[in-house]
């Protein structure tokens, strides 16, 4: 009886033994093989503050466009040696990326929240302002200083800059959500959220069909 009970504890020992070096496998397998993380703009405020922010909004009519010129927004500023805003932007929206002694992206994989596509040559994308330049003019802009719209122009501490295909952002232009949103839906609660928070911070103006819309979205998240 002691040699067998002796035997089938040994057994089991090696069967939790296998087992449990099993698992350790898989777990490490899994870590190779998992997608890498997916880069992004800084994480906006939440759906919740957003919406917060959004009840206390008296909607605006939208200014004019008259005297807007984007050159009254320079860009894109140097941030570090070479380095430019737009340039800053692909490295860290990108996976991989490769850059010359010019701080150029050379090769890289990009990812367009708006609608989905994965690009690989850096030119296939543009730097989208969320809230765009002309929109931010209408909004109050107008009356900033060359200075302050620059620093919104290359505004790297808010969600305002995100790499995406560039006939997607060519196809925005300068509408706000009441009028484009992204095609890609899992996207808009997030898109709201980024155009909240720079509004928010830069103290612009909404129309009624901008926060109707942003309030719609925003409802859903």
């Amino acid at each position: 009886m002691t040699r067998t009970t002796t035997s089938t504890t040994s057994i089991y020992a090696r069967r939790i033994g296998v087992l449990a070096s099993a698992a350790a496998l898989a777990s490490l397998t899994s870590l190779l093989t998992a997608p890498a993380a997916q880069a992004a703009p800084p994480a906006p405020l939440s759906a919740a503050a957003a919406r917060s922010y959004l009840a206390t909004v008296t909607p605006r009519p939208e200014g004019s466009t008259s005297g807007y010129s984007r050159s009254l927004f320079p860009h894109w500023s140097t941030v570090s040696g070479t380095c430019n805003t737009r340039e800053t932007v692909l490295k860290r929206d990108g996976v991989g990326v490769v850059q010359d002694s010019a701080c150029a992206a050379v090769s890289g994989s990009w990812y367009s929240e708006y609608d989905g596509a994965t690009w690989t040559v850096a030119s296939d994308l543009d730097i989208d302002h969320v809230v765009p330049l002309a929109e931010a003019w209408r909004s109050g802009a107008g009356t900033w200083t060359t200075a302050k719209r620059q620093q919104f122009a290359n505004d790297l501490t808010r969600p305002q800059l995100i790499a995406v295909t560039d006939n997607v952002n060519q196809a925005k232009g300068d509408l706000d959500p009441g009028k484009w949103l992204p095609s890609r839906t899992a996207y808009r609660c997030t898109y709201a959220r980024m155009w909240v928070d720079v509004k928010q911070y830069w103290a612009l103006s909404m129309d009624s069909g901008e926060k109707a819309a942003l309030d719609g979205v925003l409802a859903g998240c």
